[in-house]
């Protein structure tokens, strides 16, 4: 494992050229699915590229792609017609705030949307009217992290001010937080970086397998990295940022997201790609343990699961739906 050494002091005035970056890893090309699948199929868009469960309303939110400038949320409300949200612009990135709410990043600040009154507000952030921002996360202290297209992490001391940011990635990726600590993934860089709680640098860095791409935070305290490119499932602690286990996972992984401890067994859930397959990992022997796995819709890109019903959702990249497993990872 490379450790990738950063100071904690480090400000936006730190890395005046971008760092050495190898070409990001990406999903697999999923096969053509044949037969019946477990679960419900409903309806979707093409191009989802992020998925959560909001637990105020037990919605699953699903932001779709369609072009730079068009994109839309899905809410998916158990026992309620499917609604679609049309944002007033392009679209990155997502993050629940537990409240009836998401954020999604877009070019120049963030869009709120109110998953119960279907509406969207635009949340322009100061300063950065011409920022690609490219990740978005919430703190537990309900300040956001945005991270940017040219490597640099915001974290907002209000709704639309910049109270730090920093600039040392190549690209920021995705963002997670446990608790008011950050943790940044960079694809081209392969890495994971936690930032200090007032986001001005980093605290640690760690190499991310061989070619990282999605991040989940886990309910349990821990962070969840797919190396696609490696075959892994890499899981870290986060206080300090340390790689606890790694295992392999064949068939381009990619999607990833948890359960928690509980009825559900407290699974790490990882998508197959090249499979179509998503597999439920028991992380609480100190090296995962394969409890479960189902077949899934076709380019299975995004998982999320809602705890409180025990639902599993994976969400196709390819418009194939979303399929909804319930009672995920128990006996059958």
């Amino acid at each position: 494992m490379l450790a990738i050494t950063l100071s904690a002091g480090c400000s936006s005035k730190s890395a005046d050229a971008p760092p050495p970056t190898i070409a990001p890893a990406h999903a697999a090309d999923s096969p053509p699915v044949v037969g019946a699948l477990p679960g419900t199929v409903v309806p979707a868009p093409a191009g989802a590229i992020a998925a959560t469960v909001d637990t105020a309303t037990r919605a699953l939110a699903v932001l779709s792609v369609a072009a730079p400038d068009r994109a839309t949320v899905t809410v998916l409300t158990p026992g309620l017609p499917a609604a679609s949200i049309a944002l007033p612009g392009g679209a990155t990135a997502m993050s629940a705030d537990g409240d009836g709410r998401v954020a999604v990043a877009t070019r120049g600040g963030y869009f709120l949307v109110d998953l119960a009154r279907r509406t969207v507000t635009r949340m322009p952030v100061a300063g950065q009217e011409g920022t690609d921002f490219t990740a978005i996360a919430q703190r537990s202290d309900g300040r956001l992290v945005l991270g940017s297209a040219d490597g640099s992490v915001y974290t907002l001391s209000s709704d639309t001010a910049v109270g730090a940011s920093v600039k040392i990635f190549a690209r920021v990726d995705g963002i997670v937080t446990q608790g008011d600590i950050a943790v940044v993934l960079d694809r081209g860089q392969t890495s994971v970086t936690s930032l200090d709680a007032d986001g001005t640098g980093a605290e640690h860095a760690l190499r991310a397998g061989d070619g990282a791409t999605t991040m989940a935070a886990d309910p349990n305290g821990r962070v969840l990295v797919t190396d696609t490119r490696g075959g892994e499932l890499l899981v870290y602690g986060v206080d300090p940022l340390m790689l606890r286990q790694r295992y392999p996972v064949p068939d381009a992984p990619y999607g990833v997201t948890a359960s928690a401890d509980g009825k559900n067994a407290g699974l790490a859930w990882v998508a197959q790609t090249a499979s179509n397959t998503v597999v439920g990992y028991d992380l609480a022997t100190g090296i995962p343990v394969e409890k479960v796995r189902y077949r899934t819709v076709q380019q299975p890109n995004t998982v999320a699961f809602d705890d409180a019903t025990g639902t599993l959702y994976v969400v196709s990249g390819s418009g194939r739906g979303v399929q909804m497993i319930t009672d995920a990872g128990t006996a059958r």
